[in-house]
């Protein structure tokens, strides 16, 4: 470790790079490769192990190495993903529920998916993200594990079956979204013991948290669930899928055309991984997991200890190409709700611990930290491991999660911003749109997103070097990396020339999937140059482009 403690970075490498692709390594390997283990050649990897015996030379190598599996890279190439955030909360008004809500209110006139899907091919999403349970446990499938789903309100509509053909039906990736957190299996007595105790704290005229509020709002109701979140009972011998009475796979289970795990976990635990199962085997292929880390009931004295290196084996099993939010070989959280990147984003990041054992990544630091990838945080002596975690910024096209009338949509331009600073920074966009109680997006959320990705592809579906020989006015130039060798650049500086002099546009640091450097004002030239001042190994830059941004609506 003591090695590991007076990490230098290495020297600057200065080179000028042609824009032209190269060949992808063949297969490459996805396991840190260690003959030495500290001499051996670095190969390419998802993960990598850092030695105590690992020079620092060595770690950035490494680093330089680590390249995304084959669903991390085809997730980066989806640069939008439509945000559904639909269910109980859309009935009661609320941003976050309490799981006591009677099932009854959730009760939709109609669910018009595809509509949905319209909007969300309108505004360029190649992926779409449901959020099949929420923090209130509210299940929008029919799940044999709880009995606060649709299946207990009036139509009983498989509200996740619906999305998920719909979705497909329009050519998009789907995603899920299931709270790890529950509100509605919070346990009865202790629920009803922080009532009375919120109840006190309000009659004293102390501020009460929202997660109070909302308990409040429900009085005496009980949670709808079975009292399994946090209840503390012991890790047993469990069957997953633990069948119940009726059940309609065990033909299926018995002739091996289902798998079977058999794993150690408490209630809550064995719970969660049956509605995994559940969603994966009746509505697969998923393409992302989305785990949130909230856990609105930690300061009042309740939380639910996950194994979530079970989750992870169960969900690499049944699907090994699906990239989990917060899981290993997967995608972070880039460290804000506002739909923004960093101005030097890294999907090359350290970890404390096995990111195999962990939620979000092991990350030694703080996912709201403003430097997640510097070669001080690889060098750093914290650093166990080195993974591909790219970032993924989440923002809402209304001010809430959820849809409530009295809210108005982001502007065309505003999204083009966002955009700009999210896909434009080497991070997707995770775009929230609601839809309404009535089943559908309201008409100007889909006149903002039709916009929005009008502009989009206007801006950024061709190069203007397309139309012919230059000289070109431009004022947007976007860089790329080929992601199948990893990300390396660190410093950069574009130039331009005109009239026979060349002149420094813009300079930046990272690249990765895609840097978009929007200019002050129009540039015209006739030729563009990238230098490359400072990179981790050799570089493979995409070919450079160049855009005319539109003027969307305010």
């Amino acid at each position: 470790m003591a090695l590991r403690s007076t990490r230098r970075t290495l020297c600057a490498l200065a080179l000028t790079v042609a824009a032209a692709l190269v060949p992808a390594p063949s297969a490459p390997a996805r396991s840190s490769s260690a003959a030495g283990p500290c001499d051996g050649p670095v190969r390419p990897a998802s993960q990598m192990t850092i030695e105590p015996c690992d020079s620092p030379a060595r770690v950035i190598e490494k680093a330089a190495h680590t390249i995304p599996t084959e669903g991390q890279l085809a997730w980066q190439q989806r640069e939008v993903t439509a945000f559904t955030h639909f269910g109980m909360n859309t009935f009661t008004g609320r941003e976050w529920g309490s799981g006591a809500e009677d099932e009854k209110l959730f009760a939709p006139s109609r669910i018009d998916v595809d509509q949905w899907m319209r909007a969300y091919r309108a505004a360029g999403a190649e992926q779409v993200m449901l959020t099949a349970k929420h923090h209130d446990g509210f299940v929008l499938y029919p799940s044999r594990y709880s009995p606060h789903t649709v299946k207990a309100g009036p139509g009983r509509p498989d509200v996740v079956g619906a999305y998920v053909r719909a979705a497909r039906r329009a050519g998009l990736k789907v995603g899920i979204y299931l709270s790890p957190s529950d509100g509605a299996e919070l346990p009865h007595a202790w629920h009803a013991r922080w009532v009375e105790e919120i109840r006190k704290k309000q009659q004293e005229g102390k501020p009460l948290s929202l997660p109070e509020r909302v308990a409040l709002e429900d009085g005496d109701r009980a949670p709808r669930g079975l009292g399994r979140f946090g209840n503390g009972s012991r890790a047993t011998e469990r069957t997953i899928p633990t069948l119940v009475p009726g059940d309609d796979r065990a033909a299926a289970l018995r002739a091996g055309r289902l798998p079977v795990f058999h794993v150690r976990a408490d209630d809550y635990d064995a719970y969660y991984l049956n509605q995994i199962y559940e969603l994966f085997t009746q509505y697969g292929p998923i393409d992302e997991l989305w785990l949130d880390g909230a856990n609105p009931w930690t300061d009042s004295g309740i939380t639910q200890k996950y194994d979530v290196a079970q989750w992870f084996r169960m969900v690499h099993r049944l699907s090994p190409g699906t990239v989990v939010f917060g899981g290993p070989q997967g995608v972070r959280w880039v460290g804000n709700e506002n739909g923004v990147a960093r101005e030097t984003e890294w999907s090359v990041t350290p970890s404390a611990q096995d990111p195999w054992t962990v939620m979000a990544g092991g990350l030694p630091h703080d996912s709201t930290d403003p430097d997640i990838g510097s070669r001080v945080k690889l060098l750093a002596p914290t650093t166990e491991y080195l993974q591909w975690y790219p970032a993924e910024a989440d923002v809402s096209l209304r001010p809430g999660w959820f849809h409530h009338p009295g809210e108005r949509a982001k502007s065309p331009a505003r999204l083009m911003d966002l955009y700009e600073r999210s896909v434009g920074r080497n991070a997707s966009l995770l775009l929230n749109v609601p839809p309404a109680k009535d089943g559908r997006i309201a008409a100007a959320d889909v006149a903002s997103l039709t916009a929005f990705g009008t502009a989009v592809r206007e801006t950024y579906g061709t190069d203007l070097r397309t139309a012919g020989p230059g000289p070109w006015t431009f004022d947007r130039v976007a860089l790329a990396e080929d992601l199948r060798y990893g990300q390396r650049v660190e410093r950069f500086t574009v130039r331009a020339r005109a009239g026979g002099t060349w002149r420094t546009l813009a300079r930046g640091t990272t690249i990765g999937h895609r840097r978009i450097l929007a200019l002050p004002g129009p540039v015209t030239a006739d030729a563009v140059r990238v230098t490359v001042q400072q990179a981790r190994g050799r570089v493979h830059l995409r070919p450079v482009t160049l855009h005319r941004g539109g003027r969307p609506a305010r």
